[in-house]
């Protein structure tokens, strides 16, 4: 079991935001928490939250699944790297962006990131994505199948693109609080 160290003390927080020249944007394996631990982060941080799905459902007025059945991957990516890009160029650095699990495979989407924001790769191991994904039927990708062999071959696939974010925290069964507390610490060494 892991143990929750204590929040970083204001002074750090102060000192981590006021470094920041871009969004906080969390990218990773779907199930691996990242508008959870982002809400987290962003309130820990006395920042705006904004969840890239939650934006594209709003602008295409259906879900990330209708999405992909009416329109396909290719559509849905593109209206993705879209409404990222809106996000971060109004979001400035006093924002934590959760984006969805390929939106950082997307080369454009993915060097936009990076260019624009602070990118953190939010990684967990095998057991817990297929613990967490397989708790929502919504998954497009993961709709039919054998969930925990795909999940394994799509972390396996994902793995070296995820790494080109600059900072990488792990995210465990424990608090999410604890996966906040290693994300502040990464920025304050990488800043």
């Amino acid at each position: 079991m892991t143990i929750a160290r204590n929040l970083p003390d204001d002074s750090l927080i102060r000192s981590v935001r006021a470094r920041l020249n871009g969004p906080l944007v969390l990218v990773g394996m779907m199930g691996v928490g990242k508008s959870t631990v982002g809400r987290k982060l962003a309130h820990t941080m006395e920042m705006d939250f904004t969840d890239a799905d939650d934006e594209i459902v709003t602008a295409a007025n259906m879900s990330v699944a209708e999405v992909f059945d009416k329109y396909g991957e290719d559509y849905f990516r593109d209206g993705e790297r879209r409404v990222i890009a809106r996000l971060m160029e109004e979001s400035g650095s006093g924002c934590v962006i959760a984006t969805g699990g390929g939106a950082f495979l997307q080369t454009e989407t993915r060097e936009l990131i990076l260019e624009k924001g602070v990118a953190i790769w939010l990684d967990a191991e095998i057991e817990t994505l297929v613990e967490r994904v397989k708790r929502n039927d919504r998954r497009p990708l993961l709709r039919t199948g054998d969930i925990p062999a795909k999940v394994t071959a799509m972390k396996t696939e994902r793995e070296a693109i995820y790494a080109l974010a600059p900072i990488h925290v792990k995210s465990d069964t424990g608090p999410h609080q604890v996966a906040v507390n290693r994300i502040i610490e990464a920025l304050d060494e990488w800043l």
